[in-house]
C-alpha cells in the first residue's frame, strides 16, 4: 500500500519549494488544466494575511501554509486535522503553533497509519511553509511514512534526477528574483510539457509584513505567471 500511495504522490505534479532570504516560494505544476475548472478563489492573486486560495494552498494557521499533493480525500482529512491542532495550540498557549511542531504532529499521525492493519497510509506528501519566532521562515517537506526535515530547497516530482541541479545551484542567500529564475529553469526540465504556460504552473510567495510578525501570502494570477514566464523567454506574451 505504501507503493500505491507513492504513485499517487508522483502523479500529482511537480512541486518545488525554495527558502530565500526574504521569504518562501512554492512552484506547483497544475495537472488539471480544463476550461471548466473554477479557479475563482485564487485567480485574483494579490497579497493576503487571511486565506487566499484555500483550496490550492490551505492555510493551516495564521503563520503556516501547506501545499498538499496526492489523494484529495486524504489531503482534506489531514488539513482538517492540522487546522484543529493549530487551534488547540493557540487556545492552550495563546500563540501560533511553531512550524516544525505542527509538521511533527502531522507526521506522527501519518506514521501511525503505517503500523495498523486495516488502515491505508496517507497518500500525500505535503510541503509546509511558514514562520515562527524560534526559527524564522521555514520549509518542511514530509513523506508518506511520517519523516520530515527542514530544507532550503526541495523538489517532489516523478523526475527527481532532473531536479538534482537544485543541490548545485541553490545558495543560502538567494534573492527572490534569483529563486524564481531557478525554479522556472527546474520546472522547464521537470515537467512533461516542452513549453511552460500560465495554465500549467502556479506560484505562491510567502513574505513577512512590515511589522515582521504577519505572514503575507501572494498567489500569482495567470496573467502574472504568463508575464513571468515571458520575461524568462519561456512563454510568449498574449497580444
Amino acid at each position: 500500500q505504501v507503493e500505491y500511495a507513492m504513485e499517487a504522490i508522483l502523479h500529482a505534479g511537480a512541486r518545488i519549494g525554495v527558502l530565500e532570504k526574504d521569504g518562501v516560494i512554492l512552484a506547483v505544476e497544475k495537472k488539471v488544466a480544463g476550461e471548466l475548472l473554477d479557479l475563482s478563489i485564487a485567480k485574483e492573486g494579490g497579497h493576503s494575511s487571511t486565506g487566499v486560495g484555500q483550496a490550492l494552498f490551505p492555510r493551516i494557521s495564521s503563520d503556516v501554509v501547506a501545499r498538499v499533493a496526492g489523494l484529495t480525500a486524504d489531503a482534506n482529512s489531514l488539513v482538517y486535522y492540522a487546522q484543529q491542532a493549530a487551534q488547540r495550540h493557540l487556545f492552550s498557549f495563546n500563540e501560533d503553533i511553531p512550524v516544525e511542531q505542527l509538521a511533527q504532529r502531522l507526521c506522527d499521525l501519518k506514521q501511525d497509519y503505517t503500523q495498523y492493519g486495516g488502515l491505508h497510509p496517507f497518500g500525500l506528501s505535503p510541503l509546509y511553509a511558514g514562520y515562527d519566532s524560534h526559527y524564522q521562515l521555514q520549509l518542511h517537506p514530509s513523506d508518506l511514512s511520517g519523516n520530515y526535515s527542514g530544507w532550503t530547497a526541495m523538489c517532489i516530482c516523478a523526475n527527481n534526477d532532473t531536479a538534482q541541479c537544485l543541490k548545485q545551484e541553490c545558495k543560502d542567500d538567494l534573492s527572490m528574483e534569483e529563486a524564481i529564475t531557478l525554479m522556472i529553469n527546474i520546472m522547464s526540465k521537470t515537467m512533461d510539457s516542452t513549453t511552460l504556460s500560465s495554465g500549467k504552473l502556479e506560484f505562491l510567495i510567502l513574505t513577512l509584513g512590515p511589522m515582521m510578525k504577519q505572514l503575507l501570502v501572494k498567489i500569482y494570477k495567470p496573467v502574472e505567471t504568463g508575464a513571468l514566464l515571458a520575461k524568462h523567454g519561456i512563454e510568449k506574451m498574449a497580444s
